[in-house]
């Protein structure tokens, strides 16, 4: 059971419209509050909330899942459109742990802006019964320029590095074979703060990864942990990492080194044994390469490999990162085992970080990634960012540490 009741839903009034070009997405979203799904310039923004469902606890994806199944039901919905994200969708945000105090939410907002394959469109949504005036979608002037420096949190990088040495020693007495170690860092935003400032940073400088701002958690993550999209499933599977070389060559080397490293193959094969495990249940076909490939990202190469089948069991996108997640990607291997000892070493709850963050339409299709990258910006403007990274039997504790400060820097830029 969770620990918060799933309320009486209303019922939405769903009504989704071809439009002219839309150039840009996040000048129309609300500074404070932003709401976005956008890769390679491609997306939805969301404007208000018309509907929000909260859950927690161990089963929050699940109910989650029959909750929108509930809503959907009640909806009146028209849509001509008909492509990924249009029609009636909610955008979400998922705790990584079972006991975490986060909160878990679907969101549906009262007006969506889209724009996907040259085609646009807008979304409106009221809830029955209500003559509230909707949003106007438009674009508005980012605020002023801020510039604020993340500072650690509750692990100083000593206590970083003594927590991978815990977890090496552990793995080397055959207690797991990999977990996944993360550290904080905080700051507080300026009173005023306009969030689209680091969204557009994150947007323009990682077009290749998944940037999403959902009830404050903000990032751009180059992880998919699922896509379904008429009954097909795909995952990008990352987890293998090292910094761009200084020069052309130097940075091919790190690319070859990496790819031949025999801890990095160790830990990349661990993640793509667990989503494969996870979605075979629910795909008669899946596919993935034998070896993996490298991913050049701005600051840094990950190991990748992409995972693709055909749902046989009509599962939806809710229903599949219940399954997967957590991912040893995120967790580590063997899962129980891995999370108890990141409950042991870690002195804070990870909230929505490596937790699912996407969006879900009216069918059950929809897009999630692994919330990597990110940072969670709560009312009073404190902000709290994590990194982490795979901890396997050869894991060296400043490389490991060095490997959390890449991965940091997405966000740290973006913010500072």
């Amino acid at each position: 059971m969770s620990d918060s009741a799933i309320p009486t839903v209303p019922r939405l009034i769903v009504e989704t419209h071809p439009v002219d070009d839309v150039k840009l997405l996040i000048p129309l979203i609300d500074p404070r509050h932003p709401l976005v799904w956008l890769r390679k310039g491609q997306g939805m923004a969301g404007i208000g909330e018309a509907l929000r469902l909260e859950f927690g606890g161990p089963g929050r994806m699940l109910e989650a899942c029959a909750a929108w199944k509930d809503v959907v039901a009640s909806a009146r919905v028209t849509d001509p459109v008909k492509l990924p994200g249009s029609g009636l969708i909610a955008f979400g945000t998922f705790a990584f742990a079972d006991d975490s105090a986060a909160t878990s939410t679907l969101i549906v907002p009262r007006v969506v802006i889209g724009k996907r394959d040259g085609r646009f469109w807008v979304t409106k949504v009221r809830v029955e019964g209500s003559d509230e005036p909707l949003p106007t979608a438009m674009t508005r002037p980012l605020g002023p320029e801020y510039r604020l420096t993340l500072l650690p949190g509750e692990v100083s990088a000593d206590g970083f590095r003594a927590s991978v040495d815990a977890a090496v020693e552990r793995i080397a007495a055959q207690e797991l074979d990999k977990v996944v170690l993360a550290r904080d860092l905080v700051g507080h935003l300026p009173a005023g703060a306009d969030l689209r400032r680091p969204l557009t940073d994150l947007a323009l400088g990682y077009p290749d990864c998944w940037t999403y701002a959902v009830d404050g958690f903000v990032g751009s993550s180059p992880e998919t942990l699922v896509r379904v999209s008429h009954g097909t499933v795909s995952a990008r599977v990352l987890a293998g990492t090292t910094a761009r070389g200084a020069d052309a060559q130097a940075d091919h080397d790190q690319a070859v080194a990496l790819a031949t490293s025999p801890k990095d193959l160790d830990e990349h094969g661990f993640a793509v044994t667990s989503v494969l495990a996870a979605l075979r249940p629910h795909s008669r076909s899946l596919t993935t390469s034998e070896v993996p490939f490298t991913l050049k990202l701005p600051n840094l190469w990950h190991l990748a490999s992409d995972v693709e089948g055909v749902l046989s069991d009509g599962s939806t996108s809710l229903d599949l990162i219940a399954a997967l997640h957590p991912t040893a990607a995120v967790a580590g291997t063997p899962t129980a085992t891995a999370l108890q000892v990141i409950r042991e070493l870690e002195p804070f709850d990870r909230g929505r970080y490596a937790g699912p963050v996407g969006w879900v339409g009216a069918d059950g299709d929809g897009e999630w990634a692994v919330a990597l990258r990110s940072a969670q910006v709560d009312e009073a403007g404190d902000i709290t960012a994590y990194a982490g990274c795979g901890i396997v039997a050869d894991s060296d504790a400043e490389r490991e540490y060095l490997e959390t400060k890449m991965k940091f820097r997405p966000i740290v830029e973006a913010f500072g």
